[in-house]
């Protein structure tokens, strides 16, 4: 069997993996201005700040369910026997609806994954997925792979302002937080598909202070290597520095990347926003003796 993997473009992978792995990815559309644009392809994540930062209307849809029938189509036409498409939450987009509708009438069996979290938590799942088919895996073999990826991941991340998130509809249960938004910096995470609050600071640097921590305290608890993202969306900056900070501070020297939100999650937080998606290897246990920041020489 030939096993191909679909994501869409809110999993935020660098283009030279997406390449290396074979990976296809169906993007989402942002709208901004009444004008429609494709993600990753004709608008940029600075562009939808900029849009932002004016007050220009911004919207964000899901690709249709023809795009994800004539992706699944042209993978079968290529060769494929089986695909595995996985997506970013459905408590927050359309998306796994659209391509459960086209996976109904694909030439061939389609597995269509809610990874209920997005950008990179799902990216790392989509990775493996990838690595997993490369190696020969079967298709239920490759479902466990990426949920063993999925399911101890998570997101954490603060916003300057609720504002986006509430226009956009987004809130969820961190609406509870919208009275005393101007006073604070509030700490949200996704967790089973949705954005709820987690704690609220007073400042910003106290507000990645509190993210670094809860990041390293969630490592030592799980006790595997993992790997980690710092998204931003127009804070190149401040995502670098929390980086090298993550590189020290959290055991087992993880591999930390620094990835920009894209278009349409960059609409629905806002400039300033700041993201860290940590996704355990399940199989690779912490070396005991290995320090924080340490090398371990394997």
């Amino acid at each position: 069997m030939t096993t191909r993997i679909v994501t869409d473009s809110t999993a935020y992978l660098p283009g030279e993996v997406v390449e290396r792995h074979g990976i296809e990815v169906v993007p989402l559309h942002v709208v901004v201005g009444g004008r429609d644009h494709v993600e990753g392809q004709d608008i940029s994540a600075e562009q939808v700040a900029a849009a932002l930062r004016e007050y220009t209307i911004v919207t964000t849809s899901r690709p249709t369910p023809q795009v994800f029938a004539e992706t699944y189509q042209r993978l079968a036409d290529e060769g494929a026997t089986a695909i595995v498409s996985i997506h970013l939450s459905a408590q927050m987009s359309g998306t796994v609806e659209a391509a459960r509708l086209a996976a109904a009438e694909a030439p061939v069996p389609v597995e269509v994954v809610d990874s209920e979290t997005i950008g990179m938590a799902m990216g790392f799942a989509v990775v493996t997925a990838a690595e997993s088919a490369a190696g020969g895996a079967d298709v239920q073999a490759v479902l466990d792979a990426v949920h063993s990826r999925l399911g101890p991941s998570g997101v954490l991340f603060y916003v300057d302002t609720l504002e986006h998130l509430r226009r956009g509809g987004r809130i969820g249960a961190a609406s509870a937080l919208l009275g005393s938004a101007l006073a604070i910096k509030p700490i949200l995470a996704v967790r089973g598909g949705r954005i709820v609050p987690v704690e609220k600071v007073r400042t910003s640097a106290r507000a990645v202070a509190r993210i670094e921590a809860m990041v390293v305290e969630q490592v030592e608890k799980g006790g595997h290597v993992v790997d980690i993202a710092v998204h931003h969306l127009d804070a190149p900056a401040r995502a670098e520095q929390i980086a090298a900070e993550l590189r020290s501070l959290v055991p087992g020297s993880p591999r930390v990347f620094v990835v920009e939100l894209g278009a349409v999650v960059g609409a629905h937080v806002g400039p300033g926003t700041v993201a860290i998606a940590v996704s355990p290897h399940p199989c690779e246990p912490l070396p005991e003796t290995t320090a924080p920041g340490e090398v371990s020489g394997s």
